[in-house]
């Protein structure tokens, strides 16, 4: 995880980004119990900015608090987590196919430079980057989508993902690299236009193929 600048931050913003890092980047696993005095030792500072900053993070649905346990990490809730991921394939598919069509030759290097920017990421350990280039990759995809109501479903989608565990968090590392190689395939069909239902196939699997590493990982 990169270093955060204490330039212009104050120390509860401060907090909540360490915190969120290392949430995001798996360093506090699901059920991890936040220890408040030792985070406000860590950065010398009183208990008080910890607190602020596990309750923007519990709003952020990454902090539950329990009876005589305190702050812990959100635990993953597989099934909707797999349900929403499941609907995400497809809805995104079909998105990405139509986008595919119309999509500019000029922008294609933009593709290529988020993709290899998760490539640097994936190299830095740093899982939040990961999954903000992710989503950037995707919405760039589908970006010229003519379906306005498809594009809505998905962002909304995203938003439910995000209340399960927000982006990155569910990161699996043993599947980034398979995951920026299928997009490297996802790039050369939207650059050779290939077929609509090719393209929606392949990004449709490419989405499953992260559920079915999820599931096969935990069972």
């Amino acid at each position: 995880m990169k270093a955060l600048n204490l330039t212009n931050m104050n120390k509860q913003q401060y907090a909540y980004k360490l915190l969120r890092a290392r949430i995001l980047d798996g360093s506090y696993g699901p059920g991890y119990r936040i220890v408040i005095d030792q985070i406000a030792r860590e950065i010398s500072t009183s208990a008080i900015p910890i607190r602020e900053a596990l309750r923007q993070l519990e709003s952020d649905g990454l902090i539950q608090f329990k009876p005589y346990s305190g702050a812990i990490v959100t635990p993953i809730n597989e099934n909707e987590y797999l349900e929403t991921l499941s609907v995400l394939a497809v809805i995104e598919g079909y998105a990405t196919s139509l986008s595919s069509q119309y999509f500019p030759a000029e922008r294609i290097p933009e593709l290529m430079v988020i993709n290899e920017l998760m490539k640097s990421a994936i190299d830095d350990l740093n899982f939040e980057s990961f999954g903000q280039h992710n989503r950037q990759f995707h919405a760039l995809t589908y970006e010229y989508c003519d379906n306005k109501y498809l594009v809505e479903n998905i962002r909304n989608t995203w938003k439910r993902l995000d209340s399960i565990r927000r982006a990155g968090s569910a990161f699996m590392p043993y599947r980034a690299k398979e995951s920026v190689l299928e997009h490297d395939q996802i790039i050369r069909l939207i650059e050779h236009r290939a077929d609509a239902s090719e393209v929606e196939a392949y990004v449709r699997d490419h989405k499953l193929n992260t559920v079915k590493s999820f599931y096969h990982q935990r069972h």
